[in-house]
């Protein structure tokens, strides 16, 4: 890989996420931009999380949507998630499966690749469920499609909302000089969400210019959402994880479309 050469990347990852990345942009010679636009708050409702995670022998299998939804249940919970034998465990990328593990929890099933819903949904054991009781762990308002879908195919489908999202109260005044002075070269973005809210946290008065920087995402999901917000240069990552964004971010230097 080559070196970022001063390249400024706007990381809009959360805070407690974004380490990782702006290091590795650092380290290939880059300049990191930190400006999370998406933080994350433990739910209010902890005795009712408590008493769900207390009784998981009464589910057949949970599903963990995000590493984050694994280490805000371990929040609630005094730092430990009960593990029951007949109870299968599905995390939906290596991230969650990561921190699963830390958890010493045993991950069951997993997507090989493309970590999302839609790839967990196509495992040949998520296809025959018919009256099973499942548990999604999750953070309030995610997709879907992935409870949907399993109701289709005769399930008992639960959530556990265990987290929610909000936008952070932080000051946009060096990104802003940074658009104005056309110094920033390229934007990361890991959800349709940090995108709805940096346009927000910008103003409207800077969307032109933000539409017209090269855009990394990390799903074919997100860069339709991203067509859709308007911008214009977008590319997709192979994988969602710090290394594959930090290579499609150095695609810039020969020209991302």
């Amino acid at each position: 890989m080559t070196k970022l050469n001063g390249m400024r990347v706007l990381v809009t990852r959360p805070a407690h996420q974004a380490e990782n990345l702006c290091r590795l942009i650092t380290e290939y010679g880059g300049i990191a931009v930190r400006f999370p636009t998406l933080a994350m708050l433990e739910c209010d409702n902890l005795l009712a999380i408590q008493k769900t995670l207390s009784n998981l022998e009464a589910f057949d299998g949970l599903i963990f949507i995000s590493a984050n939804a694994v280490n805000f249940a371990l929040k609630a919970n005094g730092g430990k998630i009960p593990r029951f034998k007949s109870l299968k465990i599905a995390a939906i990328g290596k991230a969650t499966a990561n921190a699963l593990a830390m958890a010493e929890l045993c991950v069951d099933l997993l997507p090989e690749n493309n970590y999302n819903s839609e790839a967990l949904l196509a495992l040949p054991e998520m296809q025959y469920i018919q009256g099973q009781k499942l548990l999604i762990v999750r953070g309030i308002g995610g997709r879907e499609e992935l409870a949907n879908t399993l109701r289709d195919r005769g399930a008992d489908v639960h959530y556990l909302n265990i987290y929610k999202r909000i936008t952070p109260s932080i000051n946009n005044a060096e990104v802003i000089a940074l658009l104005e002075q056309n110094k920033l070269d390229v934007i990361t973005a890991t959800s349709g969400e940090t995108l709805h809210n940096l346009l927000i946290m910008l103003g409207v008065a800077h969307h032109e210019r933000l539409f017209t920087l090269p855009l990394v995402v990390v799903s074919d999901r997100i860069k339709q959402i991203a067509v859709e917000l308007g911008f214009k240069r977008i590319v997709v990552a192979n994988s969602p994880s710090d290394e594959a964004i930090l290579a499609t971010v150095n695609q810039n230097n020969r020209g991302i479309a």
